[in-house]
């Protein structure tokens, strides 16, 4: 797919990743559906991109209402025109001990994390199958691979979503559909989530370092919606995660029994009162990053490789065949 303007739907596009990717598709001149149940952040980002020149339809959604989605889908193709990339961002968590878990917040997680991918998905598919065209990214994880502790409905969620494209995977190639799906795995990002998702843990939670930036996140978003690849892996991180629970999981299983508790905490003791998005939005504009600018990176050398992999190996190539050729020629 070219680099073209089109219509780009995002969902949890208020903050954090949605956010970042936006703005990015926004500088590109493309029209951009902002799907969200944050009406602050929305209004935020609207602005934003608007700043940036687009075009650009708001859309108050709770992505776990599958009819909310279809609503917003219809809205979007009536006012905006044809959906051309989809964008599945959206969603929620709770840092804690299984043992704590409530069954209501496993389901609700389930329902926004995985099942809002679903919904949109679906009303994605219900326009582009019969066109034959468009692009849905599945904006995962590192951890759609490998669970770690004290985030187990998340997780579940994430492995939930892999499978799923797995088998809509093979459905389009026995449809010898047009359709692209790519599911994107990231390493940890530095988005405002960790303060405000529900959390039992005693201190502060963060992503388990090293962290990126959302910005490098939504490079490879909008690089995978116009050059799409069945799987992506954005930073070293992710990449040896899934690589290594693929070789020795029972490895990783010890590792993160010792160290990822620890890892997913800093600073001080978290405030058990503090507001969670768990059943509704936290009030507020959050915009793109989180609290951890200072340790954030926003350069990976593991995605600007495996971006330009096709020059790299061909330069590779042209370079062994010159050694061999010099090697032959100078006998």
């Amino acid at each position: 797919m070219s680099d073209s303007i089109g219509t780009v739907v995002i969902t949890g596009a208020s903050a954090g990743v949605g956010r970042a990717t936006a703005r990015k598709f926004a500088r590109s001149g493309a029209q951009i559906a902002l799907l969200a149940r944050g009406r602050d952040g929305l209004e935020a980002a609207r602005k934003e991109v608007e700043a940036l020149g687009a075009k650009v339809l708001v859309a108050l959604v709770d992505i776990a209402d599958a009819g909310q989605v279809e609503a917003a889908a219809e809205r979007i193709e009536a006012e905006l025109g044809q959906i051309d990339i989809w964008i599945n961002n959206a969603m929620t968590s709770v840092f804690s001990p299984v043992k704590q878990m409530t069954p209501a917040e496993f389901k609700r997680v389930t329902e926004v994390t995985y099942l809002g991918y679903v919904y949109g998905t679906l009303a994605a598919l219900k326009r582009m199958l019969p066109r034959d065209h468009g692009v849905i990214i599945q904006v995962g994880s590192a951890l759609a691979y490998r669970g770690i502790p004290l985030q187990s409905a998340y997780c579940a969620a994430k492995h939930a979503i892999q499978g799923f494209c797995d088998s809509l995977r093979c459905e389009l190639l026995h449809d010898k559909s047009s359709v692209q799906l790519c599911m994107i795995q990231m390493s940890a990002l530095n988005t405002p989530q960790f303060g405000w998702v529900k959390s039992r843990l005693p201190r502060k939670a963060q992503p388990v370092p090293p962290i990126f930036q959302p910005e490098v996140a939504a490079e490879a978003i909008y690089f995978a919606a116009h050059h799409p690849r069945r799987e992506l892996y954005v930073g070293m991180p992710a990449t040896v995660a899934i690589i290594l629970n693929k070789i020795m999981p029972e490895l990783l299983d010890h590792v993160l029994a010792h160290r990822g508790f620890d890892s997913q905490q800093y600073d001080g003791p978290e405030d058990p009162d503090r507001p969670s998005n768990l059943w509704q939005p936290v009030p507020g504009d959050h915009g793109a990053h989180g609290d951890f600018d200072l340790r954030a990176k926003s350069w990976s050398m593991q995605w600007y490789l495996n971006r330009h992999r096709g020059w790299i190996g061909l330069g590779l190539a042209v370079l062994l065949l010159v050694i061999i050729a010099e090697y032959l020629f100078t006998r």
